[in-house]
C-alpha cells in the first residue's frame, strides 16, 4: 500500500535533516559534494512549481471570477473575502505584538542585545531617526497592483499585479455577450484543468524535492546560532503556534461553525509542502485540492479566494514582520511608543499584501518597515541566521490562514460543507 503524500513528505523532511547534518556543506563522494546534490533536487522541484504559478493563478482567478457571474455576486464575495483576510491578518499581527512586548526577546536580563548582535548604531541615533519617520514609504507597495506592463509583471513574478489584471479580465468577461464570453470561458477553463493535471504530475516528485530542500538548509546552516536569535526564533514560533492553533480555530468554530480539527486534517499535506518549500504560491495547487476535494468548498469560491489569498493574505508573514521590527528596536534599546507600534502594525498589514509568495520575500518587506519607522535597515542582516526555518514555519501558517478564510467565506456564502461540520458528523454517528 502506497503511503499518502503528507507521510512521504514527513519522511523526506526527517531524512533531509539527518542527511544534511551528517554531510555538512563540505561532505562528498567521488568529487561530488552532497550539498550540490541537495541543491540540484531542491532547486529542480522549486523551479517546476514556479513554472506552474503564473498560468495556474491567471486561469484559476479568471475562471473563478467569471463563474461567479453577476457583478453583484462578485462584489459580495469580494467584500467578504477581503474582510475575512484583513481580520485574520490583523489578529496575527496583534498576537506577535503582544508576545514580543511581553517576552522581550531583544533583551537579556533587561539589557539590550545590541552588542551581542554587533549592531553599531547607537540607541540615541536610532531613537532620533524613529521620531522623524512616517508611513509614506509604503505607498509604493500599493502601486504594484497596477503594473504598467502585465507581461513584464508576469515575467518578474509580481503576483499582485497579475491578480489585479485577472480580476478585471474575469469581471469584464461577465459583461460580454455569450457569443464572446463562452469561448473565452471554455479556453481559460481548459487552461486551468491542464495546469491542475500538470501540478498533480509535478507533486509525484515532491518527496525527492523536499529531501533536497531540507538537506540543503541543514547542511549549510547547521544548528548553531547566537542565544538572542534563538530566543527571538522561539518567540516567533510561539506566536505562530498561538495564531495557528488558537486564533484561527476559534474563528473556524464560532464564525464558520466547523470543526477546526477536521480542517487541520485535510490541510496538513499543504502545510507540510509549504513548510518544505517556504512558498505559499508554489503550494497553491495542493491547497486548492485539499480545500475542494477534502473540505467540499465549491470551485467557484476556492478558485477566487485561494489565489487571491496566496498574495494578499499572509498571516504568518505579517506576524513575523511585526515581531522582527519590534525585536530589533528592543535590541537597540529603543522603546517604541504606542503610536509607533501602531505604525508598525499598519505597515506590516499593508506590506504583507505585497509580499511575493516565494522564500524569504518578507525580508524585503521588513526592510521597508524598518525604513518607514526609522530603524537602521542594515540591522536586517541578523535575521538571516534563522530566516529559512522561520520562513518555512510562517509559510505553513500562511497556507492555514488562506484555507481557514476560504472555509469561512464559503460558510458566509451559505455552503453547508458537511465534511467539516461537527453537527453533521455527530448526527451521522447517532444514526
Amino acid at each position: 500500500m502506497r503511503l499518502k503524500l503528507h507521510w512521504q513528505i514527513v519522511i523526506a523532511i526527517a531524512a533531509g535533516i539527518l542527511a544534511g547534518s551528517l554531510s555538512g556543506e563540505t561532505g562528498g563522494l567521488a568529487g561530488v559534494s552532497f550539498y550540490s546534490v541537495y541543491d540540484f533536487f531542491g532547486t529542480l522541484f522549486i523551479n517546476a512549481l514556479k513554472m506552474l504559478i503564473v498560468p495556474l493563478i491567471a486561469s484559476s482567478i479568471i475562471v473563478g471570477v467569471a463563474s461567479i457571474g453577476s457583478s453583484g455576486n462578485l462584489g459580495r464575495l469580494g467584500y467578504k473575502t477581503l474582510g475575512v483576510y484583513l481580520l485574520t491578518t490583523l489578529a496575527a499581527i496583534l498576537v506577535g505584538l503582544v508576545l514580543v512586548n511581553t517576552l522581550r526577546p531583544g533583551e537579556i536580563d533587561g539589557e539590550p542585545v545590541k552588542e551581542l548582535l554587533a549592531l553599531d548604531t547607537t540607541a540615541d541615533d536610532v531613537l532620533a531617526s524613529v521620531s522623524e519617520r512616517g508611513a509614506g514609504d509604503i505607498v509604493a507597495v500599493l502601486l504594484r497592483a497596477v503594473p504598467p506592463n502585465i507581461v513584464a509583471a508576469a515575467a518578474n513574478g509580481q503576483m499582485l499585479g497579475i491578480i489585479f489584471f485577472c480580476l478585471l479580465f474575469g469581471f469584464f468577461m461577465t459583461r460580454l455577450d455569450d457569443d464572446y464570453a463562452q469561448p473565452l470561458y471554455r479556453f481559460w477553463s481548459g487552461v486551468f484543468h491542464v495546469m491542475m493535471r500538470m501540478t498533480e504530475w509535478v507533486m509525484l516528485f515532491a518527496p525527492i524535492g523536499v529531501f533536497g530542500l531540507v538537506g540543503r538548509v541543514v547542511a549549510r546552516t547547521g544548528f548553531d546560532a547566537a542565544v538572542p536569535l534563538l530566543v527571538f526564533a522561539g518567540v516567533v514560533l510561539l506566536a505562530l503556534v498561538v495564531h495557528a492553533f488558537a486564533t484561527l480555530p476559534l474563528l473556524l468554530k464560532f464564525v464558520a461553525g466547523v470543526s477546526p480539527g477536521r480542517v487541520l486534517k485535510f490541510i496538513s499535506p499543504a502545510m507540510l509542502t509549504a513548510f518544505s518549500t517556504a512558498s505559499s504560491a508554489a503550494t497553491l495547487p495542493i491547497t486548492m485540492e485539499a480545500v475542494e476535494e477534502g473540505m467540499g468548498v465549491p470551485n467557484r469560491i476556492s478558485s477566487f479566494v485561494l489565489p487571491l489569498g496566496a498574495t494578499v493574505n499572509m498571516d504568518g508573514t505579517a506576524l513575523y514582520e511585526c515581531s522582527a521590527v519590534l525585536f530589533l528596536a528592543q535590541a537597540y534599546g529603543v522603546e517604541l511608543s504606542i503610536l509607533t507600534q501602531l505604525l508598525v502594525v499598519f505597515t506590516a498589514l499593508v506590506t504583507s499584501i505585497g509580499v511575493a509568495g516565494i522564500p524569504s520575500a518578507s525580508l524585503v518587506a521588513i526592510a521597508i518597515i524598518l525604513a518607514a519607522v526609522g530603524l537602521p535597515v542594515e540591522a536586517i542582516g541578523v535575521l538571516f541566521v534563522f530566516d529559512r526555518i522561520l520562513d518555512m514555519s510562517r509559510t505553513s501558517v500562511n497556507i492555514l490562514g488562506d484555507s481557514c478564510c476560504t472555509v469561512i467565506v464559503a460558510r458566509l456564502e451559505g455552503e453547508s460543507l458537511p465534511a467539516i461540520r461537527e453537527d453533521v458528523a455527530t448526527r451521522g454517528r447517532e444514526v
